[in-house]
């Protein structure tokens, strides 16, 4: 068993784990060697994976939350070992590196998250069970029509808006989010790194709500192959109650369909009433929970 830190040639191996591990996440080869290339502005992000006979068998990412006004708070990303090789401390040896990383940050607060079967491991290494999130799956064969929009508003994908606007309301969007940290902070440079430009964004099926050139809802596709995720759907609080993430979120489905999607995932905090409501009525199916998992370091 070797540990390193990951490199972007790694991507091919790291997505097909992931893929193996977590089917119900969607990040391609190219986006995933960009991000391991070219890691997110501030967030002093870096990755690991474990080799056993040259074959990647296990992967995490570490890094300081920049999204939170929370201080000192990181988290351990998607950390999974492959099924073959679990019970033989790569899980621990990956943890064990990540801390290693984050410790010299100054990160007081980490966030994790966990299948219900991964919870045990958590506990072993002093992390506490939080909130739930609930991942979610809808199959496109027989994709819902076109919305039309009422008088005044646009459904507009988001090839044709300015990104600046995207991120004000992704920004406003965000603030209330339910979660274990605020998600009050998110500055130009990071949506730009994180969503703009992103490989995998769909900025044809990506579709925003709006009105004299202000965005006041969005639904965000991101894709591989034919399958897609639902990366954030959201609308600007002074403009909620009027059904406008259904709107935005029914044509993404409609249009990312058309250019050859046939799943979509997505995920949502077990809090977030209106968003698994709307979800529920879409179709789509419940796929597994994930257990969001905090650990002080003093």
């Amino acid at each position: 068993m070797t540990i390193r830190v990951a490199r972007p040639d790694d991507a091919a191996e790291v997505v097909a784990l992931r893929a193996l591990v977590f089917p119900y996440l969607v990040r391609g080869v190219a986006s995933t060697r960009k991000m391991i290339a070219e890691p997110p502005p501030g967030e002093e992000w870096t990755a690991f994976v474990v080799e056993v006979d040259g074959a990647v068998v296990g992967w995490v990412s570490a890094y300081r939350d920049v999204q939170t006004s929370e201080v000192g708070a990181g988290e351990v990303a998607l950390l999974h070992v492959h099924p073959g090789h679990r019970g033989r401390g790569v899980g621990s040896a990956l943890l064990a590196a990540a801390l290693g990383h984050l410790t010299p940050l100054g990160i007081r607060r980490l966030l994790g998250s966990a299948r219900p079967e991964g919870l045990p491991f958590a506990r072993r290494h002093g992390f506490t069970a939080g909130r739930e999130m609930r991942y979610s799956a809808l199959e496109l064969h027989s994709p819902p029509p076109p919305p039309a929009a009422a008088p005044g508003l646009r459904l507009t994908p988001l090839s044709g808006l300015d990104p600046y606007e995207v991120y004000l309301a992704n920004r406003a969007a965000a603030v209330d989010e339910p979660g274990d940290v605020p998600r009050d902070v998110l500055t130009y440079e990071t949506f730009r790194h994180d969503v703009w430009e992103n490989l995998g964004l769909d900025r044809e099926a990506s579709t925003a709500v709006e009105s004299g050139g202000k965005v006041l809802a969005f639904s965000l596709v991101k894709r591989d192959g034919d399958r897609m995720w639902s990366d954030y759907t959201g609308t600007v609080p002074q403009h909620r109650g009027q059904g406008l993430a259904r709107l935005a979120k029914v044509a993404a489905l409609h249009r990312a369909a058309g250019r050859g999607v046939r799943v979509a995932y997505t995920s949502n905090d077990a809090a977030n009433a209106p968003m698994l409501a709307i979800n529920a009525a879409l179709g789509y199916r419940p796929v597994v929970s994930h257990w969001s998992c905090l650990r002080e370091l003093g």
